[in-house]
């Protein structure tokens, strides 16, 4: 079984003075702007690099929920943010890492245990498993 999903992205004119738009299958975005001042700059809109951070993020916290879930743990709360960095190279620019910060709050659950799923989830997301980057993860686990 394959689930397909879509975006679609639009440029014109060419280079730094063009503006673009993004959308996804769904609707969640239509004709969102973005351009080289929404990326290298503080435009309104989005950017590449902003929209791999969510579908990371999201990625990590459904694959994280769902393995508390399997390791008996039911009732808790998720919120994780992934910083995505874009370098400067000589061969131009690339994402050099994914930063993912994970504040939890999971009933029951020691450090280690918590540890060993956050870590799995980290690998075994697909979205982790596509970004060929190191990817770090930091937690902060509140008792409750």
């Amino acid at each position: 079984m394959s689930i397909v999903k879509s975006g679609s992205a639009t440029y014109k004119p060419l280079g730094k003075s063009g503006k673009g738009s993004i959308s996804t299958q769904t609707g969640a975005l239509s004709n969102h702007p973005y351009g080289f001042n929404t990326r290298f700059e503080d435009g309104k809109g989005t950017n590449p690099e902003e929209l791999i951070g969510a579908a990371h993020a999201s990625c990590f916290t459904m694959a994280l929920s769902f393995a508390l879930a399997d390791a008996g743990y039911d009732d808790g709360e998720l919120s994780t943010t992934a910083k995505i960095s874009l370098d400067k190279t000589d061969g131009g620019f690339e994402i050099s890492q994914s930063a993912l910060n994970l504040t939890a709050k999971v009933a029951g659950i020691s450090q280690d245990e918590f540890a060993k799923i956050a870590q799995g989830a980290k690998e075994n997301c697909p979205v982790s498993k596509l970004l060929n980057v190191p990817i770090t993860l930091n937690f902060e686990l509140s008792k409750s």
